[in-house]
């Protein structure tokens, strides 16, 4: 087999059902997915490639994947949710056993997981990709501004994306737009820059009074920065005002005021994206190590340092050096996952993997900027380290790499849900 090239072969057959829950005793191994995004998706499907005698059950809540990669230009009504909406029971064909649930409780001492729906499912290996949850009370007031449907984060591609494009829409020509951005890490670190520059490109076309005024927690741009601001500068002057350093402590849905450090902004419509943090079944699973907020993980299997037997991905994790919380490196991580859980329950040693990111952002309808970099195993320092003088970034916008961002989504779906 060459699944340390990322190449793999057919599964023949298919799944055969939970008859082995929790009470029973698996007839051969079994590894339970929870999370059905890049990172959960792509292990599921690598595994049963690499290893079609490991039954592989993924659980996933909802009834369709959404990806938050190019959902900015949904914002900028430059492509269409349903454009960037796929099944992922696609999956079935590789022998995944696919059940629309969620995982309520795990518990690692009897190996097993419990359903919403009820019913436990029995494991050998746990992979949990949960993505991020939000530390809603570091704003204050958020969650009562946001049940009113006036404040919005819209960081999980989906309802709020398309009630965010509402507000666009709704708002008066010469109004403001506030995009609250917290403290790295983050998800998806150029995202934010990304949504400033489409929605940008929607009020110069339609609405060319209104202005897009951008609080930053952090010191500058943290990703791709010089690039973001030549765009701005050539393609929005007027239009975008960015502001460094500006924390958002608390949120006001009735007088749409954001409250910083030192001063409130006021805006018509409010982006306020909270401050994240591993999502809610990794807090339930006592995964979380570091902050109240991520898992830390042991980069040649992506196994937790908390919890044995359980592996954790994407965004969830405690990032290694230079790591970005992308869709890209989830993926990756994943194909880690895959290859060292294959190994594990074949009773061999796991074997670190090379692995890159890439991230593509638009800075306008059609035009985009790029970042990547490769990862390897540095034993010396036990984790995963950017490899010197890989990568780089774009050295201009153009509508070359926003044809590539394109392509690049579509293989990234492919990869991880077909």
């Amino acid at each position: 087999m060459k699944r340390r090239d990322f190449l793999g072969f057919a599964a023949a057959g298919s799944l055969a059902g939970l008859a082995g829950c929790a009470a029973n005793v698996p007839s051969k191994a079994r590894v339970v997915v929870v999370g059905g995004g890049f990172g959960g998706a792509t292990t599921a499907k690598y595994i049963r490639m690499w290893d079609p005698s490991i039954d592989v059950v993924l659980v996933e809540r909802d009834p369709s994947f959404i990806s938050c990669p190019i959902s900015n230009l949904v914002l900028g009504g430059f492509t269409r949710l349903e454009d960037i909406t796929r099944s992922i029971d696609g999956l079935e064909r590789h022998g995944v056993k696919v059940v629309h649930d969620e995982v309520t409780a795990i518990d690692p001492a009897k190996k097993s997981v419990r359903l919403a729906r009820g019913g436990d499912i029995a494991y050998q290996r746990l992979v949990v990709s949960p993505g991020v949850d939000f530390t809603f009370a570091d704003v204050q007031g958020y969650e009562q501004a946001m049940q009113t449907g006036r404040v919005l984060h819209a960081w999980k591609a989906g309802p709020q994306t398309v009630a965010l494009r509402r507000q666009l829409e709704a708002m008066r020509d010469g109004g403001v737009y506030v995009l609250s951005i917290p403290l790295a890490p983050y998800r998806c670190p150029p995202g934010p820059y990304e949504r400033a520059s489409v929605v940008a490109a929607y009020f110069k076309q339609a609405k060319p009074r209104s202005k897009v005024l951008v609080l930053d927690a952090n010191p500058d741009v943290t990703s791709k920065g010089p690039l973001f601001k030549r765009a701005w500068a050539d393609l929005y002057p007027g239009i975008i005002e960015y502001r460094g350093n500006s924390r958002a402590v608390g949120v006001d849905g009735a007088s749409m005021t954001v409250r910083l450090e030192v001063e409130d902004v006021k805006g018509d419509v409010l982006n306020v994206v909270p401050p994240h943090r591993a999502g809610d079944v990794a807090a339930r699973a006592g995964l979380i190590t570091t902050n109240n907020r991520w898992c830390d993980v042991d980069w040649r299997t992506m196994e937790s340092k908390a919890v044995k037997g359980v592996h954790v991905l994407g965004d969830a994790t405690l990032s290694a050096p230079a790591m970005p919380k992308s869709a890209s490196m989830a993926n990756n991580h994943a194909k880690i996952a895959a290859g060292a859980i294959v190994d594990l329950l074949n009773g061999r040693d796991a074997q670190p993997l090379k692995i890159l990111n890439t991230c593509y952002s638009f800075v306008s309808e059609k035009e985009a900027i790029r970042v990547s970099s490769v990862h390897e195993w540095e034993p010396g320092q036990g984790t995963l380290i950017a490899v010197k003088g890989s990568g780089g970034v774009s050295a201009a916008r153009s509508e070359a790499e926003g044809n590539y961002a394109w392509s690049w989504a579509r293989t990234i779906w492919a990869d991880s849900l077909t």
